[in-house]
């Protein structure tokens, strides 16, 4: 090799560092399944129910793939918004300042009705909106946004992802039908660490 001219990275070693990077993306979602969903008194530093809940939205980002059509441009922003009460308080813009993912930097927004929820790739519905779910979700059809809640029912209203809690653990449920229906693909990795989940 000739002094000065750099030594190109083989094709297997760059397949072992997208291989690691996506172990420790699993690992992270284990361990965020395995977390307490509340912190005790004698835990001052565990993560709090919503600060789990907002690693798991930006996880979710990883492991869902769009239609190319959602995004204007190359690297247009990939947008986790709130529809109704922000439960998440700083929590959720705080976990995914400055992050990108497949080019697209991370950007938060919050919503206050259906119809302002454009150019929004994974929409977190507040309990605050339950009764309201058939007709945000039936406004929602034919969009490629990854529908997200905590409330009963909302799998069965047509929701796409529901966190749900399960020996005081966070977990969540997957409906891939209405995935699917949207244009979105939802990773075999995801699904297996998922709840009962309807495909």
């Amino acid at each position: 090799m000739r002094p000065g001219k750099m030594r190109p990275v083989p094709r297997k070693e760059n397949q072992l560092r997208k291989t690691f990077a996506f172990l420790r993306t699993i690992a992270l979602l284990f361990s965020l399944i395995f977390v307490p969903a509340f912190k005790s008194s004698a835990q001052v530093s565990a993560p709090t129910e919503y600060q789990i809940k907002a690693a798991f939205l930006y996880n979710f980002a990883k492991f869902v793939e769009w239609p190319p059509q959602t995004f204007v441009q190359a690297a247009s922003p990939l947008v986790i918004g709130v529809l109704g009460k922000n439960v998440f308080g700083d929590d959720l813009a705080r976990t995914i300042r400055d992050k990108t993912i497949n080019n697209h930097p991370l950007e938060f927004k919050e919503f206050h009705s259906v119809s302002e929820v454009t150019n929004c790739q994974i929409l977190f519905i507040s309990a605050s909106e339950k009764d309201h779910f058939p007709k945000i979700l039936d406004g929602l059809r034919g969009t490629s946004v990854l529908t997200v809640s905590e409330s009963d029912d909302f799998i069965e209203a047509g929701g796409m992802i529901n966190f749900v809690e399960k020996g005081n653990k966070i977990r969540f449920q997957i409906n891939e039908v209405a995935a699917k229906s949207a244009g979105l693909k939802v990773s075999a990795k995801l699904l297996s660490l998922a709840l009962h989940p309807v495909r």
